[in-house]
């Protein structure tokens, strides 16, 4: 996995009932784009995440832009 400053990271619902958690990418800390990465979640809390299997990177240009 690999992604830049400005992309989006998903998190996929794990349960029936369980939504998708959406973050933008505010730092990577990897070498080359890899994880960890510092993400910003819509209410502006931060997190230090290594993203799983459930997760996906949504391009910037790709997404739609993120609320806050």
């Amino acid at each position: 996995m690999r992604a830049t400053v400005g992309d989006h990271l998903v998190q996929h619902g794990r349960v029936v009932g369980q939504h998708d958690k959406e973050s933008e990418i505010v730092e990577v800390l990897g070498p080359e784009g890899t994880p960890p990465y510092r993400v910003r979640f819509g209410d502006g809390h931060e997190a230090l995440m290594s993203p799983g299997p459930d997760c996906q990177v949504r391009r910037k240009e790709m997404g739609e832009p993120f609320d806050r």
